[in-house]
């Protein structure tokens, strides 16, 4: 019987997986509609109250996104003081949902890898990842390892789409 060799194993196929550089931190989310309203209307002097009242340092070293989940038309000064008041706590705020603060996450992490040992050689972005990795970090990592890699595909190594070669 011929020995069973794992040949994705032994190919010079490197693999760039996001989950690697998922975001450790506690990521939170902050609805602007629990201080207004009926979650519509913004009455300042009560909405001031309330940001006042609240426990801001339960977002201790947290990322948090800030956003509206109704359709109420927020002044953009709202967000703006929603931030005031996490600064002091917050390691990172951002506007918008847990996956624009993501985004803007991986965005930042991304951009201080040395994507240079991927010189020459060909890269596979894994997929499937197990954590909620966006896909604009699958296009940013993609910009990133373009200059260097051989080529880059997508998918796992059994089963990779390719997306680029250099010529």
């Amino acid at each position: 019987m011929d020995e069973i060799v794992n040949k994705v194993a032994n190919s010079a196929i490197e693999v760039f997986d996001l989950e690697d550089f998922y975001p450790k931190e506690n990521r939170s989310e902050i609805d602007i509609s629990q201080w207004l309203l009926e979650g519509i209307l913004l009455k300042e002097k009560e909405f001031r109250a309330q940001l006042n009242q609240y426990n801001w340092a339960q977002y201790q070293g947290q990322n948090v996104a800030v956003f509206c989940s109704t359709d109420a038309i927020v002044p953009a000064w709202a967000a703006v003081l929603v931030a005031i008041q996490l600064a002091p706590f917050a390691k990172k705020i951002i506007s918008g949902t847990f996956e624009d603060l993501d985004s803007a996450l991986f965005q930042e992490l991304l951009s201080k890898i040395d994507y240079s040992v991927y010189e020459g050689k060909s890269v596979i972005l894994k997929g499937c990842s197990k954590k909620p990795v966006p896909m604009s970090a699958y296009i940013l990592a993609a910009q990133f390892l373009q200059p260097f890699a051989k080529s880059i595909m997508y998918g796992e190594a059994c089963s990779a789409v390719p997306l680029f070669k250099k010529k």
